[in-house]
């Protein structure tokens, strides 16, 4: 074949998948969200560019993990409340989509909170005057828009994110410094630097995750030849994902390290950042926040619905019409509306909103991961496109990983309830 041809060829192949990009690049922005810019920002606030090289390690475990659950959706049709009834048990199926459930609207109040203090910070309103319209518009884009446009929509939100890329080459930083730390791993063994690190790598997988891209491939209806193409769509998210994590790190790093900052949410982190970014990094950071909530809050009532749906075989689906899917919308407003009740009840800090959030999804992640590597290794379930030896080196790693991060935040639940 002429060379012209092939290169024609690939171009037009290149184009094809540039085109396909949705649910993992729209999964990768929605793991930054509010919750995970705190998390982020702290790290780099306490412990520097230390860290750094960890999201070298934490990008291909989450390539491995959240293209296992991609095939899988693809190859089967199938999500993974749907195969785990199937394959094993509906009463592990239950219990694992409740406790994702309760973790998703503890978080989705915890970014509503975010969305709204940043706007009180910026407008002066008190919040409260924020969390209605903010729901509001969220469901009407829910309710009335069709598949498409939300997916659209998501995209160009995911792509906003690029502000925090903006936001690190304002800060100007020590370019060679910052290359070496990345790629030289550093450890200290001190209890604050491991808490850190284990909180970083916890908040770049979340359960939440699995399911919103398992079953974004199965409501794209891609065909089981797409199997092997959909490793495009993941590695691109997963890898900007990261790449925004790494910008939030090192800007955390560079205008907050060694300051003694004590940073609990987004209001005291906006506080602390105000003075030593400047007006106008202040406001790209404050625009990545609002972007991130608008991004995450569907993806996390919308995986819950999806799953609580498959769980119960409701029709689900963001192209049926509210009158063809009442559970599915029902599941996915009433996610919202419970983050909404969270934030209004005293009771609750959106603090404790995110800690008991974080135990339940390291009550979950390798729960998940370790159903995702039996499902992808079942040739009875995935015949010629059981994971390659990638996906289950890092797939186990993971698991691992969030196993350690599971007994380290129960140990430190204990702790702080004696």
């Amino acid at each position: 074949m002429p060379l012209k041809i092939r290169i024609r060829e690939e171009i037009a192949k290149n184009r094809q998948r540039i085109k396909a990009l949705g649910p993992g690049l729209i999964t990768g922005g929605a793991g930054d969200d509010p919750a995970g810019i705190v998390t982020y920002t702290v790290v780099g606030a306490t412990t520097g560019f230390t860290q750094l090289w960890l999201l070298l390690l934490s990008t291909p475990m989450m390539i491995a993990i959240q293209n296992t659950v991609a095939r899988i959706a693809i190859v089967t049709g199938k999500s993974l409340p749907e195969i785990t009834t199937a394959f094993y048990s509906k009463k592990l199926t239950v219990m694992m989509v409740m406790v994702l459930a309760l973790a998703n609207i503890l978080t989705i109040g915890a970014d509503l909170n975010a969305i709204a203090a940043i706007l009180h910070i910026i407008i002066g309103y008190p919040t409260i005057y924020f969390l209605i319209p903010i729901t509001a518009l969220i469901v009407y884009l829910i309710l009335f828009g069709k598949y498409k446009t939300i997916r659209n929509v998501l995209i160009v939100l995911t792509a906003v994110l690029g502000v925090y890329v903006i936001s690190l080459i304002m800060a100007k930083p020590d370019i060679i410094k910052l290359l070496k730390d990345t790629f030289t791993p550093h450890i200290q063994h001190n209890s604050a630097w491991i808490i850190a690190a284990l909180g970083m790598l916890g908040t770049t997988i979340s359960p939440y995750m699995l399911f919103w891209q398992a079953a974004e491939e199965k409501e794209e209806k891609k065909s089981v030849v797409q199997a092997d193409e959909v490793g495009f769509d993941t590695v691109t998210g997963m890898l900007y994902s990261n790449i925004l994590a790494y910008c939030m790190i090192a800007v955390g790093a560079l205008l907050l390290y060694g300051k003694g900052a004590d940073i609990q949410d987004i209001t005291t982190l906006s506080e602390t950042l105000r003075p030593a970014a400047g007006e106008y990094a202040f406001l790209l950071f404050s625009l990545g926040i609002i972007v991130s909530g608008l991004l995450a809050i569907p993806v996390l009532a919308g995986s819950t619905a999806y799953a609580v749906a498959d769980t119960f075989g409701w029709r689900e689906g963001m192209d049926n019409k509210v009158s063809d899917a009442k559970g599915f919308y029902f599941v996915f407003v009433g996610a919202l509306i419970f983050g909404n009740i969270i934030d209004m009840t005293p009771a609750v800090s959106v603090v404790d909103a995110l800690y008991y959030s974080q135990v339940l999804d390291g009550m979950l992640i390798p729960l998940l991961i370790a159903i995702a590597l039996m499902i992808s290794n079942n040739k009875a379930i995935m015949g010629d496109y059981t994971a390659s030896r990638f996906s289950n080196f890092f797939s186990v790693f993971a698991m691992i990983v969030t196993l350690l991060l599971t007994c380290f935040m129960f140990y430190q639940f204990y702790r702080s309830s004696l």
